[in-house]
């Protein structure tokens, strides 16, 4: 992983100092929002070109929470700093039924991030322990359900402090009139972005989603 850039937010002139001052406040500050999001361009490329589609996913996921500044901020140390670049932290389903955490790496280029996403998996899946690394505030934290179509969810988060990771889950896709869709949840804090933020995060997502063929070799 490489070293940490982040700049610092101009709390006093920032745009949004109002909204950051007021939920910083709220013993629970976070609001999780969960859409369905159609999957069909990127099932049926991963098929196709033999690729993850779980891989894939996270990579579009990635792309999209780099591409919003709001995504990209974290509360450290009584401040507010922007990351410059943000990376996934997916959980892995171990042989034991137990989970692993695995951190991956991003990178602008889909085979770049793919092929080196492979192998920290396979990694993850092997583990001893469920901590492979301490966690970094420029994570973004990722995992499944796939057996679950669900309609809502929150994440477990520290509270004191509070966490100001996002934090995503997609569920079990499914077929409807030909086309595939599945839940897609994100959990973010309050503090640092609004409805609006999340809102257009999904429809970036949904917009790589619908032109897969466009970055993947």
């Amino acid at each position: 992983m490489t070293e940490k850039q982040c700049k610092h937010i101009d709390i006093e002139n920032w745009p949004r100092r109002e909204a950051y001052e007021l939920f910083r406040t709220f013993g629970f500050p976070y609001f999780s929002i969960t859409a369905r999001v159609d999957v069909t361009v990127l099932r049926a490329a991963a098929r196709r070109k033999k690729t993850s589609f779980t891989v894939g996913l996270v990579y579009i996921l990635s792309r999209a929470a780099n591409a919003t500044p709001a995504f990209r901020q974290r509360m450290e140390d009584d401040g507010v700093v922007e990351y410059d670049v943000v990376h996934p932290s997916i959980t892995v389903l171990a042989d034991n039924n137990q989970f692993r955490f695995c951190s991956l790496h991003y990178a602008e280029e889909f085979e770049q991030f793919a092929e080196k996403a492979k192998t920290r998996i396979e990694q993850a899946r092997i583990a001893n322990s469920v901590w492979p690394e301490p966690d970094r505030n420029d994570f973004l934290f990722m995992t499944s359900l796939p057996w679950i179509a669900f309609t809502a969810m929150v994440h477990p988060a520290p509270l004191d402090p509070p966490d100001s990771v996002p934090r995503f889950a997609w569920g079990k896709y499914e077929e409807h009139a030909g086309r595939i869709s599945m839940p897609l949840n994100v959990q973010v804090h309050h503090a640092l972005m609004d409805g609006v933020h999340v809102g257009r995060y999904f429809e970036l997502v949904q917009d790589l989603l619908n032109t897969v063929d466009r970055w993947v070799a």
